[in-house]
């Protein structure tokens, strides 16, 4: 028995080894496991094109300097094609057959809104770049537990009206002597909240709200909405429009409709949306997180011109937060050292990140906007932006303003102005 002691120790030591190899065989393919990111969005529409573009291009720049402690970033995109039970669909198969680690998906509320309980249900980190509606936040303040996997990537609702009304202070009551608004805001989940932060916002800045016209998506012809706003005589048009920026926009110059527009308006954040209108877009004034040429901090154009030199245009509002959220999330990994959904929300709570739009951080579980982005100074503020000869120009904040207001010929403005 004793004669056989080494050779068992041996043995033992062997398989020891041999265990431990594989364990540490095992440890590195793990390391070396890509981070997968999906992307889920509108990649026909002029505002969502930007989005899967934009994200590619971050994972390209994070993978060439190295990845995340030697993991590459991987970007698995799908076409929602607008649809929310398309998004749906996808969200399922990234997760459960594409195995990504988190979602970054589309700038439709009513999407995000379709996709929160699955980000829920299939405990997978979800970061919308560009929906507004503030339901997607209150739906992760009313119960944290279940809804924390989702992120509120931009401005919620409420903060997108006050960044207008902030804005139009200065622009259009101090500077323009305007004194009257007339709301007009396509039917959607991100504009009712919008509105409502419209009219509370507008009068307290010195704009009487003279009208509020909602009208659907589906509107083809805007001239009976338009002829009802010239009948009120406002000194300015306040617009919360997406899906259909494009034709109100060539019938407002078509129609030489004399009152300017200002507001949101999603498509005339993409540098295409001049051609789109057929130039019809010059005076058209908008609010935006970053746009072209505009320092908003170190990272904006570098983003903005490489993003260009690959593509051939500059990004939509979409295509700056959708860059920016692979990065969040990319540090995120970094910090949690793991990629396990849990621990990933607690890290990505903690963002305190200088992306292209200004600096990240989210509110937290006790604010009523939970995991929505921080609004104010030093934090995101958005930009007012507006056509001039067929370029986007920075006119507000002061400090990175390019240019003065700037209106076509027939726009009119009062003998108060």
């Amino acid at each position: 028995m004793t004669s056989n002691t080494p050779r068992r120790t041996a043995w033992s030591l062997v398989l020891l080894g041999a265990t431990a190899l594989g364990l540490s065989l095992s440890s590195a393919a793990h390391a070396a496991d890509p981070i997968k990111i999906g992307v889920i969005a509108e990649a026909q529409a002029i505002a969502g094109a930007s989005i899967p573009q934009a994200a590619q291009m971050a994972a390209e720049e994070i993978n060439a300097k190295g990845g995340v402690d030697g993991r590459q970033i991987q970007i698995v995109a799908y076409d929602n094609h607008s649809s929310s039970a398309d998004s749906v669909r996808a969200f399922q198969r990234a997760v459960n057959e594409d195995k990504v680690n988190a979602v970054i998906t589309s700038y439709i509320s009513e999407v995000v809104l379709a996709l929160e309980p699955w980000a829920s249900r299939l405990k997978t980190p979800m970061i919308t770049p560009g929906a507004a509606s503030n339901e997607i936040t209150r739906a992760i303040h009313d119960n944290y537990e279940k809804n924390k996997y989702t992120f509120h990537g931009y401005l919620t609702s409420a903060a997108l009206a006050q960044s207008v009304c902030d804005a139009a202070k200065d622009l259009l009551v101090d500077g323009k002597k305007m004194k009257s608004a007339v709301i007009m805001s396509e039917d959607a989940a991100w504009t009712k909240p919008l509105d409502i932060g419209y009219q509370e916002c507008l009068p307290k800045i010195g704009l009487k709200v003279l009208d509020h016209i909602r009208f659907s998506p589906d509107t083809t012809d805007f001239t009976p909405i338009f002829n009802k706003i010239e009948s009120s005589k406002p000194d300015v048009i306040i617009t919360g429009i997406s899906h259909v920026g494009v034709q109100p926009t060539v019938q407002w110059k078509n129609q030489q409709v004399p009152i300017p527009m200002f507001g949101i308006s999603s498509q005339a954040t993409n540098s295409t949306f001049g051609k789109d209108t057929n130039n019809a877009a010059d005076g058209v004034l908008y609010q935006g997180v970053s746009g072209p040429g505009v320092a908003v901090t170190p990272k904006s154009v570098p983003f903005a011109e490489n993003f260009k030199k690959k593509f051939g245009n500059y990004p939509s509002y979409a295509g700056y937060t959708s860059y920016d959220e692979v990065y969040m999330i990319a540090d995120a990994v970094k910090r949690a050292g793991s990629t396990d959904a849990d621990k990933l929300v607690t890290a990505l709570e903690k963002t305190d990140w200088e992306g292209t739009i200004g600096r990240v951080q989210f509110y937290g579980k006790e604010d009523k906007f939970t995991h929505g982005l921080k609004y104010g100074k030093g934090l995101i503020t958005g930009l007012i932006l507006q056509w001039q000869n067929g370029q986007q120009v920075a006119v507000w904040p002061k400090e990175v303003a390019k240019s003065e207001l700037k209106f076509p010929s027939f726009i009119k403005f009062s003998s108060a102005q």
